[in-house]
């Protein structure tokens, strides 16, 4: 590699027990084609499952990468870590779960300098393999999990509120005080969040290519979303900030059955046995609305994706919304009891991604 002192572009990773994607990942960026000089950074969280080893034998090999510790183990002290130990201008925040295209770390640095932008990247391209991971991929892609289409929009450049993992000049994330370590998910939301409101912008390319690979099982996708909507609770308590409309429909959903089904076996005690039957009928409605929802988004997911995956597109979808839904519901429920302190439980904190 060349001299220290004309270091351009840092990369920079936070991971924990990646071994599985590792090996992909590494090569992806290490494959990276920039013209000016490089290094990446890969901040393991402690990792129990031989990820710490290979990352080594890779740094062995690899003279631009190098390997740090973590010991806050969560992906914002990790990125954070990683940041700080950094020698280039450029920041590209990179994803082990994520394989990129040769051109990527090139067209972040030329997006960066064409737009003027504060922040670049590109859209949320998937890759699975086998038929329930395929039907995860689709579900992730359709709007009926999220609500939101522009990041998924693999066509789309122009301006957005938020983009995928972020290439930033260093000086930018340092004037905005880094990622919030007290945030074990949302942390890229809740900085672009800091960004747009300190005046700053976000520009989107597809030219910026990756392809992110969705969690295989649904355990390991309710867990994830399960997060998501815990932590988004603490970015919305953070910055005071009311969540889009999309973010209440699954715990709005989630409340209202939970609100329904406990009235149920309290009507029966009282003797409001007639209530009790239209509280039923009104469970079952709205559980029926939901699913013929669910089923329609699953016939359109699959015509788009391959029939395979339509036995298994209701299940994700529900996975997706039940685990936000709880998620939020949880945070919600947790943030109000102790407002101002951070969530320790490893449910919520452990490094998943």
């Amino acid at each position: 590699m060349n001299d220290e002192s004309k270091v351009q572009v840092s990369i920079v990773v936070a991971c924990r027990n990646e071994i599985q994607h590792l090996a992909p990942f590494l090569e992806s960026v290490l494959a990276q084609e920039l013209e000016s000089s490089w290094e990446a950074i890969v901040a393991d969280g402690l990792s129990d499952d031989g990820t710490w080893e290979a990352l080594h034998e890779y740094a062995v090999a690899n003279s631009r990468l190098r390997v740090i510790r973590n010991h806050g183990r969560i992906v914002s002290t990790g990125l954070n870590a990683a940041i700080r130990a950094a020698r280039g201008d450029i920041i590209i925040r990179m994803d082990a779960h994520t394989i990129y295209a040769p051109s990527y770390c090139r067209q972040c640095v030329l997006e960066l300098e064409r737009t003027g932008a504060d922040n670049v990247g590109g859209p949320i391209r998937t890759h699975a393999v086998g038929s329930r991971a395929r039907a995860i991929e689709a579900a992730y892609q359709s709007r009926f999990s999220t609500g939101s289409g522009i990041s998924r929009d693999v066509n789309y450049e122009g301006w957005v509120d938020v983009v995928v993992y972020g290439c930033w000049r260093k000086a930018t994330v340092e004037q905005l005080g880094f990622f919030d370590e007290t945030l074990v998910r949302n942390q890229d939301d809740e900085l672009s969040f800091r960004l747009v409101r300190a005046g700053g912008r976000l520009w989107q390319s597809p030219s910026i290519v990756s392809f992110y690979s969705p969690r295989s099982s649904f355990s390991k996708l309710m867990r994830q979303h399960f997060q998501y909507g815990f932590w988004k609770v603490a970015v919305i308590q953070k910055h005071r900030q009311p969540a889009s409309w999309r973010h209440f429909v699954p715990i709005l959903f989630i409340a209202l059955e939970i609100l329904l089904i406990a009235s149920l076996p309290i009507c029966a005690l009282v003797g409001a046995m007639q209530l009790a039957r239209i509280l039923a009928v009104a469970s079952m409605i709205t559980v029926a609305g939901y699913s013929s929802l669910n089923l329609l988004a699953s016939f359109n997911a699959a015509h788009r994706h391959g029939w395979a995956t339509f036995p298994w597109l209701p299940m994700a979808f529900a996975t997706i919304h039940c685990g936000w839904g709880f998620g939020f519901l949880a945070g919600t429920l947790r943030f109000l009891a102790h407002p101002g302190s951070v969530a320790t439980h490893s449910a919520v904190t452990k490094l998943s991604r």
